[in-house]
């Protein structure tokens, strides 16, 4: 019964009670009084809903400790969190007691009409509580990372007093709770399911039960961070007989290193994989950064993106030019897939049904030149126009092999076939590059929508790789 789940709300444990698959985390909060997060967007654009959920995490010894996350509450599934703890606003300090996040917001005048406020703390708390966090870091004496505040808006305070307050923060004292908690693991998640007259979810902490779910339920919306499913759900009133969430499935949270390749969990968060690689695979280094906001990437995963097939999706583009497979898996068995063949039609795909993508398999040795550039309205957390990236290998001044991959130029994702064999066997020049640029610009079937005319998109090809010729010189 579903009475026998919980969730621990800044330090108490509360019943969910009967609750849909369909209620997010942020309307069940404001449900039990809680108002302090908001909705703003419904999208995960604006912050102002943003939570803190206690995240497993390993220690520099691979001991199990936790790290405070900051999630957009407004697309989170309530029942995702069943058994899970997190922290609002209203959990990091009184009127009397401040926390120091919000004593410094107030001191330094980061707040007006204090609507996004809560998330703007709840933001900077969790990078207040980031284990790595050292002075000097990203060229600021506390070492305070404000990309962490990505994803939030503030439409009335102005961001200099905000960012003031975050770089007047040092680290937290001895003693603080919510420090001492990350040095605590996170209680494993437990399998529950619940069957409601607005639908079925289902939850499970391994493998092999969720291909068993989705072997009798193969119609089911299978969701991990529902950063995509979540908008659908809020703004277009999107239902689903059926949800199978498996974002706490443990085989599809593993990142292996091998001699000849790196494989990347499907469920891994972002955010866990930019830790996890550490720079080591440059071109998604230079992704990252680009994909949304960190509120968005600490809970969408790259199985997520991929499984939804868009053409305008940012990783496509990189993990072609990076000649990555996938693997799908289901109760049959499982197979390998060149990313390549993988996107068949718009949003449509070579994985059946039954099959989830386990992990991304990204071949070694890595390209030698490698860049992602992404041309949309703003600089982040935008959806692009057009996506290019390039994975190059030149030896003594010739490029050897070329993988271009494209987005936002087709019903699909796709490698720039054509400009791969005029750049291949040829000289590292600029009339060689001058040369593929002009069969970069007629790759792809642009269209005329409301970001970009398809005029506009075919130049940006060309100039993409004029540009990545100019970085590389």
């Amino acid at each position: 019964m579903m009475e026998q789940f919980t969730l621990s709300v800044n330090g108490q444990r509360r019943p969910l009670g009967q609750v849909s698959p369909q209620t997010n985390l942020l309307g069940w909060l404001r449900s039990q009084g809680l108002t302090g997060s908001k909705e703003g967007c419904a999208e995960g654009e604006c912050g102002a809903c943003a939570v803190l959920v206690a995240c497993p995490e390993l220690g520099a010894g691979g001991e199990r400790q936790t790290r405070w996350e900051a999630l957009n509450s407004c697309l989170t599934p309530v029942l995702a969190l069943a058994g899970r703890e997190i922290m609002t606003a209203e959990g990091l300090g009184t009127p009397e007691q401040l926390h120091p996040v919000q004593r410094e917001m107030a001191t330094r005048g980061g707040s007006q009409c204090g609507y996004c406020t809560p998330g703007f703390v709840v933001s900077m708390a969790a990078e207040y509580y980031r284990p790595d966090r050292s002075g000097g870091e990203h060229g600021v004496p506390n070492g305070f990372d404000l990309h962490a505040l990505s994803g939030n808006l503030c439409r009335c305070t102005g961001y200099r007093p905000i960012q003031d307050a975050a770089y007047a923060l040092e680290r937290p004292a001895p003693g603080d709770p919510l420090a001492q908690r990350c040095t605590l693991p996170t209680a494993p998640a437990a399998e529950h399911q619940f069957s409601l007259p607005e639908g079925a979810f289902y939850q499970p902490p391994e493998l092999r039960p969720a291909l068993e779910f989705l072997a009798a339920h193969p119609a089911a919306k299978v969701v991990a961070g529902n950063t995509d499913w979540g908008v659908e759900v809020n703004i277009r009133h999107a239902r689903t007989p059926v949800t199978l969430s498996i974002g706490e499935v443990q085989e599809l949270k593993e990142l292996r290193w091998h001699p000849e390749r790196v494989e990347i969990g499907a469920g891994l968060t972002l955010s866990q994989i930019e830790r996890g690689l550490g720079g080591r695979v440059p071109l998604l280094a230079q992704l990252f950064p680009q994909f949304a906001s960190r509120l968005i990437r600490n809970a969408a995963t790259l199985g997520g993106n991929l499984g939804t097939a868009s053409p305008i999706g940012d990783s496509p583009p990189a993990l072609l030019a990076l000649n990555a497979a996938l693997k799908l898996v289901s109760v049959r068995g499982e197979r390998e897939v060149p990313l390549r063949d993988y996107f068949t039609g718009y949003r449509q795909t070579a994985r059946q049904p039954d099959e989830l993508i386990r992990s991304v398999v990204i071949p070694l040795p890595l390209a030698t030149h490698t860049a992602f550039h992404k041309i949309a309205k703003r600089r982040f957390d935008d959806i692009s126009s057009v996506a290019v990236a390039f994975a190059l290998d030149i030896d003594g001044g010739v490029v050897r092999r070329a993988r271009i991959g494209l987005g936002g130029v087709a019903a699909t994702p796709l490698r720039a076939l054509k400009t791969e064999a005029a750049l291949e066997g040829q000289p590292w020049t600029e009339s060689t590059v001058q040369a593929a640029a002009a069969v970069l610009a007629t790759e792809g079937t642009p269209l005329d929508d409301h970001r970009a005319s398809a005029r506009y998109r075919a130049a940006m090809l060309g100039q993409a790789l004029l540009r990545f010729w100019e970085e590389q010189w």
